[in-house]
Protein backbone atom coordinates (compact mmCIF):
# COMPACT_ATOMS: atom_id res chain seq x y z
CA UNK A 1 0.00 0.00 0.00
CA UNK A 2 1.33 3.03 -0.72
CA UNK A 3 2.78 5.42 1.86
CA UNK A 4 0.45 8.41 1.66
CA UNK A 5 -2.26 6.61 1.64
CA UNK A 6 -1.92 4.23 4.54
CA UNK A 7 -1.61 8.22 6.41
CA UNK A 8 -5.21 9.33 4.58
CA UNK A 9 -6.69 5.84 5.94
CA UNK A 10 -5.25 6.52 9.96
CA UNK A 11 -6.47 9.52 9.75
CA UNK A 12 -9.88 8.45 8.50
CA UNK A 13 -9.80 6.31 11.47
CA UNK A 14 -8.85 8.64 13.70
CA UNK A 15 -11.64 11.29 12.71
CA UNK A 16 -14.31 8.72 12.79
CA UNK A 17 -13.70 7.57 16.14
CA UNK A 18 -13.60 10.89 17.56
CA UNK A 19 -16.98 11.48 15.45
CA UNK A 20 -18.24 7.82 17.16
CA UNK A 21 -16.88 9.52 21.00
CA UNK A 22 -18.49 12.45 20.56
CA UNK A 23 -21.65 11.62 19.11
CA UNK A 24 -22.07 8.10 21.02
CA UNK A 25 -19.83 7.08 23.35
CA UNK A 26 -19.79 10.20 25.32
CA UNK A 27 -23.12 10.04 26.15
CA UNK A 28 -22.60 6.31 27.88
CA UNK A 29 -19.17 7.70 29.72
CA UNK A 30 -21.29 10.73 31.06
CA UNK A 31 -24.12 9.12 32.53
CA UNK A 32 -22.59 6.04 33.51
CA UNK A 33 -21.88 8.27 36.58
CA UNK A 34 -25.03 8.79 37.49
CA UNK A 35 -27.48 6.45 39.35
CA UNK A 36 -30.90 6.13 41.10
CA UNK A 37 -30.70 7.48 44.46
CA UNK A 38 -30.92 5.47 47.97
CA UNK A 39 -34.12 6.44 50.05
CA UNK A 40 -32.76 7.13 53.55
CA UNK A 41 -34.55 6.88 56.61
CA UNK A 42 -34.39 10.60 57.91
CA UNK A 43 -36.95 11.54 55.09
CA UNK A 44 -39.43 8.96 55.97
CA UNK A 45 -42.84 10.57 56.69
CA UNK A 46 -43.43 9.27 59.84
CA UNK A 47 -47.27 9.94 60.28
CA UNK A 48 -48.10 8.09 56.68
CA UNK A 49 -47.81 3.88 56.82
CA UNK A 50 -45.15 2.51 54.51
CA UNK A 51 -45.25 -0.11 51.72
CA UNK A 52 -43.90 -3.64 50.85
CA UNK A 53 -43.50 -2.53 47.45
CA UNK A 54 -40.55 -1.88 45.33
CA UNK A 55 -40.03 1.64 45.20
CA UNK A 56 -41.58 3.87 41.63
CA UNK A 57 -38.86 4.90 39.43
CA UNK A 58 -39.54 8.15 37.97
CA UNK A 59 -37.20 10.10 35.21
CA UNK A 60 -37.97 13.56 34.53
CA UNK A 61 -37.57 15.74 31.84
CA UNK A 62 -38.51 19.02 30.88
CA UNK A 63 -38.57 21.76 27.53
CA UNK A 64 -37.52 19.37 24.77
CA UNK A 65 -38.21 22.29 22.11
CA UNK A 66 -38.52 20.73 19.10
CA UNK A 67 -37.90 22.92 16.23
CA UNK A 68 -40.45 23.72 13.71
CA UNK A 69 -39.69 24.77 10.08
CA UNK A 70 -40.00 28.73 10.74
CA UNK A 71 -37.55 29.06 13.21
CA UNK A 72 -35.46 25.72 13.11
CA UNK A 73 -32.27 25.13 10.24
CA UNK A 74 -32.15 22.00 9.36
CA UNK A 75 -28.77 20.80 10.47
CA UNK A 76 -29.95 23.01 14.33
CA UNK A 77 -32.87 20.49 13.92
CA UNK A 78 -30.71 17.63 13.27
CA UNK A 79 -27.72 18.26 16.28
CA UNK A 80 -30.33 18.97 18.84
CA UNK A 81 -32.95 16.03 17.87
CA UNK A 82 -30.16 13.71 17.74
CA UNK A 83 -27.97 15.20 20.90
CA UNK A 84 -31.71 14.36 22.90
CA UNK A 85 -32.18 11.40 20.97
CA UNK A 86 -28.61 9.73 22.35
CA UNK A 87 -29.59 11.25 25.92
CA UNK A 88 -32.69 10.12 26.56
CA UNK A 89 -32.10 6.30 24.34
CA UNK A 90 -28.95 6.12 26.84
CA UNK A 91 -30.83 6.78 29.84
CA UNK A 92 -33.67 4.82 29.16
CA UNK A 93 -30.74 2.00 28.41
CA UNK A 94 -28.97 2.93 31.94
CA UNK A 95 -31.34 3.37 34.40
CA UNK A 96 -34.86 1.48 33.04
CA UNK A 97 -37.75 3.94 34.85
CA UNK A 98 -41.14 2.74 35.53
CA UNK A 99 -42.02 6.42 34.70
CA UNK A 100 -41.14 8.93 32.18
CA UNK A 101 -42.64 12.52 33.07
CA UNK A 102 -42.00 15.09 30.15
CA UNK A 103 -42.61 18.59 31.88
CA UNK A 104 -43.88 20.95 28.53
CA UNK A 105 -42.97 22.78 25.72
CA UNK A 106 -42.62 19.38 23.87
CA UNK A 107 -42.49 21.65 20.53
CA UNK A 108 -41.18 25.01 19.45
CA UNK A 109 -43.64 25.85 17.44
CA UNK A 110 -46.81 24.19 18.01
CA UNK A 111 -49.03 27.02 19.25
CA UNK A 112 -49.11 27.86 15.62
CA UNK A 113 -48.11 25.27 13.22
CA UNK A 114 -50.25 23.62 10.57
CA UNK A 115 -52.09 20.54 10.96
CA UNK A 116 -49.58 18.56 9.07
CA UNK A 117 -46.80 19.92 10.88
CA UNK A 118 -47.99 19.00 14.28
CA UNK A 119 -48.64 15.36 13.58
CA UNK A 120 -45.01 15.63 12.04
CA UNK A 121 -43.97 17.28 15.81
CA UNK A 122 -46.05 14.01 17.26
CA UNK A 123 -44.32 11.42 15.01
CA UNK A 124 -41.01 13.26 15.80
CA UNK A 125 -41.56 12.98 19.19
CA UNK A 126 -42.65 9.53 20.03
CA UNK A 127 -39.60 8.52 17.75
CA UNK A 128 -36.85 10.71 19.71
CA UNK A 129 -38.74 9.73 23.44
CA UNK A 130 -39.44 6.36 22.72
CA UNK A 131 -40.67 3.84 25.79
CA UNK A 132 -39.88 0.45 26.46
CA UNK A 133 -42.95 -1.51 27.09
CA UNK A 134 -42.13 -1.73 30.89
CA UNK A 135 -42.50 2.10 30.91
CA UNK A 136 -45.18 4.39 30.73
CA UNK A 137 -44.72 7.92 29.54
CA UNK A 138 -46.44 10.65 30.85
CA UNK A 139 -46.40 14.71 29.13
CA UNK A 140 -47.60 17.49 30.56
CA UNK A 141 -48.61 20.76 27.74
CA UNK A 142 -46.38 23.74 28.11
CA UNK A 143 -47.19 27.49 26.52
CA UNK A 144 -45.19 26.62 23.28
CA UNK A 145 -47.48 23.34 22.87
CA UNK A 146 -50.92 25.87 22.73
CA UNK A 147 -49.61 29.16 23.49
CA UNK A 148 -50.18 30.99 27.12
CA UNK A 149 -53.30 31.74 27.79
CA UNK A 150 -54.73 34.63 26.24
CA UNK A 151 -53.98 32.55 23.16
CA UNK A 152 -55.04 28.92 23.79
CA UNK A 153 -57.97 27.62 21.20
CA UNK A 154 -60.31 24.80 21.84
CA UNK A 155 -59.13 23.78 18.91
CA UNK A 156 -55.52 23.93 19.65
CA UNK A 157 -55.96 22.72 23.05
CA UNK A 158 -57.73 19.54 21.99
CA UNK A 159 -54.94 18.86 19.37
CA UNK A 160 -52.39 18.21 21.69
CA UNK A 161 -54.40 16.49 24.36
CA UNK A 162 -55.49 14.44 21.66
CA UNK A 163 -52.12 13.74 20.47
CA UNK A 164 -50.37 12.92 23.72
CA UNK A 165 -53.10 11.83 25.88
CA UNK A 166 -52.59 14.87 28.08
CA UNK A 167 -55.94 16.40 29.76
CA UNK A 168 -56.02 19.29 31.99
CA UNK A 169 -55.48 17.49 35.12
CA UNK A 170 -54.73 14.05 35.90
CA UNK A 171 -53.81 12.03 38.67
CA UNK A 172 -51.75 9.05 38.43
CA UNK A 173 -51.59 6.67 41.24
CA UNK A 174 -48.81 3.86 41.21
CA UNK A 175 -47.87 1.60 44.14
CA UNK A 176 -48.86 4.24 46.72
CA UNK A 177 -47.87 7.03 45.53
CA UNK A 178 -50.01 9.62 43.74
CA UNK A 179 -48.87 12.14 40.74
CA UNK A 180 -50.59 15.22 39.77
CA UNK A 181 -50.19 16.48 36.38
CA UNK A 182 -51.88 20.11 35.81
CA UNK A 183 -52.19 22.45 32.79
CA UNK A 184 -50.55 25.81 33.99
CA UNK A 185 -52.29 27.66 31.56
CA UNK A 186 -55.63 26.64 33.09
CA UNK A 187 -54.83 28.08 36.32
CA UNK A 188 -55.89 32.09 35.29
CA UNK A 189 -58.89 31.62 37.47
CA UNK A 190 -61.39 33.27 34.88
CA UNK A 191 -63.94 30.48 34.11
CA UNK A 192 -62.65 30.16 30.40
CA UNK A 193 -63.21 26.85 28.65
CA UNK A 194 -59.82 25.20 30.14
CA UNK A 195 -59.69 26.85 33.62
CA UNK A 196 -63.42 25.68 34.94
CA UNK A 197 -63.13 22.15 34.03
CA UNK A 198 -59.32 22.14 35.48
CA UNK A 199 -60.88 23.95 38.99
CA UNK A 200 -63.25 21.11 38.89
CA UNK A 201 -61.03 18.35 38.47
CA UNK A 202 -58.41 19.80 41.08
CA UNK A 203 -61.25 20.24 43.48
CA UNK A 204 -62.67 16.49 42.66
CA UNK A 205 -58.51 15.15 43.69
CA UNK A 206 -58.75 16.74 46.35
CA UNK A 207 -61.69 15.31 47.35
CA UNK A 208 -60.47 12.22 46.70
CA UNK A 209 -57.06 12.90 48.65
CA UNK A 210 -59.34 13.53 51.89
CA UNK A 211 -61.36 10.59 51.67
CA UNK A 212 -58.35 8.66 51.21
CA UNK A 213 -56.53 10.14 54.31
CA UNK A 214 -59.69 10.19 56.53
CA UNK A 215 -60.16 13.72 56.76
CA UNK A 216 -62.91 14.41 54.40
CA UNK A 217 -65.95 15.55 56.32
CA UNK A 218 -68.82 14.57 54.06
CA UNK A 219 -69.85 11.18 52.61
CA UNK A 220 -66.98 9.14 50.49
CA UNK A 221 -68.04 6.88 47.97
CA UNK A 222 -66.40 3.75 46.83
CA UNK A 223 -64.64 5.79 44.39
CA UNK A 224 -63.41 8.56 45.86
CA UNK A 225 -60.89 6.66 47.80
CA UNK A 226 -57.50 5.53 46.80
CA UNK A 227 -56.22 2.49 48.27
CA UNK A 228 -52.97 3.90 50.33
CA UNK A 229 -52.83 7.91 50.79
CA UNK A 230 -49.41 9.45 50.61
CA UNK A 231 -48.87 13.02 49.91
CA UNK A 232 -48.76 13.83 45.95
CA UNK A 233 -46.04 14.74 43.90
CA UNK A 234 -47.28 17.83 41.53
CA UNK A 235 -46.01 18.39 37.72
CA UNK A 236 -46.25 20.90 35.65
CA UNK A 237 -45.15 23.21 32.95
CA UNK A 238 -44.93 26.43 35.13
CA UNK A 239 -43.12 26.94 38.56
CA UNK A 240 -44.70 28.05 41.11
CA UNK A 241 -44.98 31.85 42.03
CA UNK A 242 -41.31 33.34 42.94
CA UNK A 243 -39.70 36.85 42.07
CA UNK A 244 -36.83 35.36 40.28
CA UNK A 245 -33.94 32.52 40.33
CA UNK A 246 -32.12 34.49 42.68
CA UNK A 247 -32.70 32.36 45.46
CA UNK A 248 -31.50 28.88 43.46
CA UNK A 249 -28.44 28.20 43.57
CA UNK A 250 -28.03 24.56 41.99
CA UNK A 251 -25.50 23.80 39.71
CA UNK A 252 -27.64 24.57 36.57
CA UNK A 253 -29.21 27.18 37.42
CA UNK A 254 -29.49 30.53 35.37
CA UNK A 255 -26.13 32.80 34.91
CA UNK A 256 -26.04 36.38 35.68
CA UNK A 257 -27.57 38.57 35.02
CA UNK A 258 -30.72 36.24 33.60
CA UNK A 259 -30.92 35.22 37.67
CA UNK A 260 -31.77 38.81 38.87
CA UNK A 261 -34.93 38.85 35.75
CA UNK A 262 -37.80 39.75 37.92
CA UNK A 263 -40.65 37.04 36.81
CA UNK A 264 -43.67 38.47 35.43
CA UNK A 265 -46.60 36.23 36.93
CA UNK A 266 -48.40 33.71 34.60
CA UNK A 267 -45.61 34.31 31.66
CA UNK A 268 -42.56 32.86 33.70
CA UNK A 269 -44.61 31.47 36.87
CA UNK A 270 -48.19 31.21 38.32
CA UNK A 271 -49.45 33.58 40.04
CA UNK A 272 -49.17 33.80 43.36
CA UNK A 273 -53.33 33.46 43.68
CA UNK A 274 -52.91 30.15 41.38
CA UNK A 275 -49.97 29.10 43.65
CA UNK A 276 -51.38 29.14 47.06
CA UNK A 277 -54.91 27.72 45.74
CA UNK A 278 -52.86 24.78 43.93
CA UNK A 279 -50.67 23.96 47.35
CA UNK A 280 -54.33 24.37 49.27
CA UNK A 281 -55.65 21.70 47.49
CA UNK A 282 -52.78 19.02 46.57
CA UNK A 283 -50.64 19.77 49.07
CA UNK A 284 -47.86 18.01 47.83
CA UNK A 285 -44.64 16.91 49.07
CA UNK A 286 -42.87 17.63 45.73
CA UNK A 287 -43.31 19.55 42.96
CA UNK A 288 -41.53 19.68 40.05
CA UNK A 289 -41.33 22.36 36.92
CA UNK A 290 -39.64 23.38 34.16
CA UNK A 291 -40.27 26.13 32.02
CA UNK A 292 -37.26 28.71 32.70
CA UNK A 293 -34.87 26.14 30.83
CA UNK A 294 -32.66 26.41 34.24
CA UNK A 295 -32.65 24.16 37.42
CA UNK A 296 -33.84 25.57 41.12
CA UNK A 297 -34.41 23.97 43.89
CA UNK A 298 -36.06 25.57 46.93
CA UNK A 299 -38.27 24.92 49.66
CA UNK A 300 -42.64 25.31 48.63
CA UNK A 301 -43.55 28.20 49.77
CA UNK A 302 -46.28 26.91 51.72
CA UNK A 303 -45.73 23.29 53.61
CA UNK A 304 -42.95 21.10 53.83
CA UNK A 305 -41.41 19.86 50.65
CA UNK A 306 -39.44 21.05 48.16
CA UNK A 307 -40.06 22.53 44.60
CA UNK A 308 -37.28 21.80 41.50
CA UNK A 309 -37.58 23.40 38.45
CA UNK A 310 -35.98 21.07 35.88
CA UNK A 311 -33.79 22.64 33.12
CA UNK A 312 -34.25 22.18 29.17
CA UNK A 313 -33.08 19.31 28.11
CA UNK A 314 -32.43 20.53 24.44
CA UNK A 315 -28.60 21.90 24.01
CA UNK A 316 -30.49 24.92 22.40
CA UNK A 317 -31.54 26.15 25.40
CA UNK A 318 -28.95 25.02 27.91
CA UNK A 319 -25.50 23.96 27.67
CA UNK A 320 -25.22 21.48 30.52
CA UNK A 321 -28.73 20.10 30.17
CA UNK A 322 -29.90 17.45 32.71
CA UNK A 323 -32.96 15.25 33.62
CA UNK A 324 -34.32 14.02 37.11
CA UNK A 325 -34.19 10.39 38.50
CA UNK A 326 -36.52 9.95 41.84
CA UNK A 327 -37.55 6.92 43.39
CA UNK A 328 -40.79 7.15 45.75
CA UNK A 329 -42.77 5.11 48.11
CA UNK A 330 -45.64 6.14 50.11
CA UNK A 331 -43.85 7.31 52.71
CA UNK A 332 -40.51 8.34 51.26
CA UNK A 333 -38.37 10.01 47.96
CA UNK A 334 -34.94 10.52 47.36
CA UNK A 335 -33.95 12.56 44.16
CA UNK A 336 -30.93 13.23 42.01
CA UNK A 337 -29.66 15.27 38.69
CA UNK A 338 -28.11 13.16 36.24
CA UNK A 339 -25.83 15.52 33.77
CA UNK A 340 -25.62 14.98 30.03
CA UNK A 341 -22.09 15.88 27.92
CA UNK A 342 -21.76 19.64 27.64
CA UNK A 343 -22.54 20.79 24.28
CA UNK A 344 -19.43 23.34 24.86
CA UNK A 345 -17.17 20.28 25.80
CA UNK A 346 -18.01 18.27 22.92
CA UNK A 347 -17.20 21.48 20.29
CA UNK A 348 -13.70 21.60 21.81
CA UNK A 349 -12.99 18.20 22.31
CA UNK A 350 -13.94 18.41 18.19
CA UNK A 351 -12.17 21.36 17.75
CA UNK A 352 -8.82 19.92 19.78
CA UNK A 353 -9.20 16.78 17.96
CA UNK A 354 -9.60 17.71 14.22
CA UNK A 355 -6.78 20.63 14.78
CA UNK A 356 -4.44 17.60 16.12
CA UNK A 357 -4.88 15.09 13.37
CA UNK A 358 -4.38 17.95 10.92
CA UNK A 359 -1.14 18.81 12.36
CA UNK A 360 -0.18 15.09 12.45
CA UNK A 361 -1.67 14.51 8.32
CA UNK A 362 1.27 17.96 7.53
CA UNK A 363 3.97 16.68 9.82
CA UNK A 364 3.86 13.53 8.62
CA UNK A 365 3.75 14.39 4.91
CA UNK A 366 6.85 16.97 5.41
CA UNK A 367 8.30 14.68 7.48
CA UNK A 368 8.05 11.83 4.11
CA UNK A 369 9.13 14.84 2.03
CA UNK A 370 12.23 15.09 3.52
CA UNK A 371 12.89 11.87 3.58
CA UNK A 372 12.11 11.49 -0.05
CA UNK A 373 14.47 14.56 -0.43
CA UNK A 374 17.39 13.18 1.55
CA UNK A 375 16.65 9.88 -0.25
CA UNK A 376 17.00 11.44 -3.60
CA UNK A 377 20.20 13.35 -2.69
CA UNK A 378 22.08 10.44 -1.99
CA UNK A 379 21.53 8.84 -5.15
Amino acid sequence: MRPNLRLIIKTSIGVLFLFFYCEFLVFYIVQFSCSWPELSKDNEDKSIEGSYENPVKVMVISDTHLLGSRKGHWFDKLRREWQMYRAFQTAMTLHSPDLVFVLGDLTDEGLYCSSTEFENYVQRFYNIFSVPESTKLYVAVGNHDIGFHYGVSPYLNQRFVSAFNSPAVQLITVRGNHFVLVNSMALEGDGCFLCKPAEQQLTKIEKILQCTKGTYTEKCGPKMKLDIYSKPILMQHYPLYRQSDMECNDFDSAPFPIKQEIFRERWECLSQEATLQLLKQVKPRLALSGHTHHGCTRPLPVGDGLEITIPSFSWRNKDNPNYLLAVFTPNNYAYTKCELPKESSVIILYVFGITVFIFWLVYSLMCRSRRINISNKYL
